[in-house]
């Protein structure tokens, strides 16, 4: 098993000083087959698959409103295209650029017992409501010994890098709301889990804030079920069996790791069970630490993709080894970029 650990090590490292291929970026999107317990599907893109999922709790939920910067006429990305007039203006509105205002708002909308749904324009600009959602929303029900809470807010925002978004517009802030009590934290990878997701988030009784992988809101393309369904929330997805090395990942660098197994294999013999994390907060420790005891050593490797802190391996690392592996040899690693996300042109359209 160390061995299988180095020689994906080694694999990762010469790979990077190879330059990614131009057809297709940095990684390929790789899609979900089909379900067939959901009913009638449609091809959707993942930012329709966003619509969808907000259609579906407009319509079924008379007190829930959307609301954030330029909402009104779509948004940014068209997530919210054509709900405004569907819906009327008091349940579909702009709101000030002010994201402590945004969440503040949300949070007394959800306190009066409707289901408040926030965007937040990037995922970047979240830090400036960053003491309403952990001063405030996870802690509103601990404060009032659950007399009240704000559990029916959730927060949508984009998330991660598209390749020109350079600093303001491609970081992945989740490691920073992954230590709050509270709260529940969820990246999809792909349309079909963030219509599931989405709507599970609105639906939980707890404050939620939902990534999206914007780099996927085009690129990626499923075939989506129209009617509203839910995918449970902290449960993590075995996505590829294998006996050597467990990747676990979560968004967009769970298509990044599908490739580094099949490239294991392919080129060391290595097999890799790929996991997809999909709720970061409370994260699934069951399906991630499942133990062999046939194993001296248990290589894990965490892909994040992100700048170190803007990274999560920090949170399930640790935890990993000591409380579930004890004295155990335990090689655990993970993969990430200590730097800020440099401009576009800097790593020759690779990203």
């Amino acid at each position: 098993m160390v061995v299988a650990g180095l020689a994906l090590r080694r694999l990762a490292a010469t790979t990077r000083l190879r330059p990614a291929p131009q057809a297709r970026g940095a990684f390929a999107f790789q899609p979900d087959p089909e379900p067939t317990h959901y009913g009638q599907t449609q091809k959707m893109n993942l930012f329709q698959s966003i619509t969808s999922a907000l259609d579906n709790a407009l319509s079924r939920d008379p007190t829930a409103v959307i609301f954030g910067e330029d909402v009104s006429f779509g948004g940014v990305f068209r997530c919210t295209v054509g709900l405004r007039d569907k819906y009327g203006k008091d349940r579909v509105f702009n709101t000030p650029l002010c994201e402590q205002g945004i969440v503040g708002f949300g949070i007394g909308v959800a306190v009066a017992g409707a289901t408040a749904i926030a965007e937040i324009q990037f995922a970047d600009y979240i830090f400036p409501a960053f003491d309403q959602i952990v001063n405030e929303a996870a802690k509103y029900r601990y404060r009032s010994g659950d007399l009240f809470n704000c559990g029916s807010l959730t927060i949508r925002a984009p998330w991660g890098c598209v390749g020109h978004g350079a600093l303001y517009h491609s970081q992945s802030p989740e490691a920073f709301f992954a230590h709050c009590p509270g709260l529940k934290v969820v990246v999809p990878r792909g349309p079909i889990e963030a219509k599931g997701l989405l709507l599970s988030c609105i639906n939980d009784k707890n404050p939620c804030i939902f990534f999206e992988p914007k780099i996927l809101y085009r690129a990626a393309v499923e075939q989506v079920p129209v009617e509203p369904y839910y995918i449970p929330l902290s449960q993590a997805e075995v996505l590829q069996d294998g006996s050597d090395v467990t990747l676990v990942a979560w968004g967009t660098q769970v298509h990044v790791i599908k490739e580094v197994a099949i490239m294991a294999q392919e080129k060391l013999g290595v097999s890799c069970e790929v996991i997809d994390l999909k709720t970061i907060l409370p994260w699934d420790a069951e399906t991630v630490c499942k133990w062999d005891v046939r194993w001296e050593v248990c290589p894990h490797q965490v892909s994040c993709g992100v700048m170190q802190p803007c990274s999560l391996p920090q949170f399930p690392i640790p935890g990993l080894a000591e409380e579930h592996y004890g004295g155990v040899q335990a090689l655990l690693r993970s993969i990430r970029l200590h730097a800020s996300m440099p401009f576009l042109v800097m790593f020759g359209n690779n990203l």
